[in-house]
């Protein structure tokens, strides 16, 4: 599992947009600026975001993102599968159904699985606020 740019930058808004006043919207040229991530492919992933329903939007003046829940309500399982699709460690069990022809006699299709099954356990154990309670150097 190799997470892309499109995940770790999604982590990264969400985090900064949980240090920002929970009351008001921050604009996304700031963002853009204090995350060193141009604005137009931080576009793409605040689109994504909003789509996923992990931050909402207001246009115009005075208009932004900001979160739209309790930030232990968000798991980086979550968010890194909105952002991957999958967290699968190999191909066959990328998607919903192992559609390998080998699936019934692979020796090692036990041991993907149970690797899958402890990275999206691992990673649904932490939150944004765990994130933010570790101090970025123990990171």
């Amino acid at each position: 599992m190799l997470v892309s740019t499109k995940g770790r930058y999604a982590l990264r808004i969400l985090l900064e947009l949980a240090q920002y006043d929970r009351g008001r919207y921050m604009p996304l040229p700031l963002i853009a600026e204090k995350q060193d991530i141009s604005e137009k492919y931080l576009e793409s992933i605040v689109s994504l975001l909003v789509k996923g329903g992990l931050v909402e939007g207001v246009r115009g003046k005075g208009g932004g993102y900001r979160l739209r829940r309790a930030l232990q309500d968000y798991s980086v399982g979550e968010i890194l599968r909105l952002t991957e699709g999958s967290l699968a460690p190999v191909a066959c069990l990328d998607g919903d159904a192992n559609v390998c022809p080998r699936a019934d006699q692979c020796h090692t299709l036990p041991m993907w699985t149970k690797l899958e099954g402890l990275i999206n356990s691992y990673l649904d154990s932490v939150t944004l606020e765990d994130l933010l309670d570790v101090p970025a150097a123990e990171v």
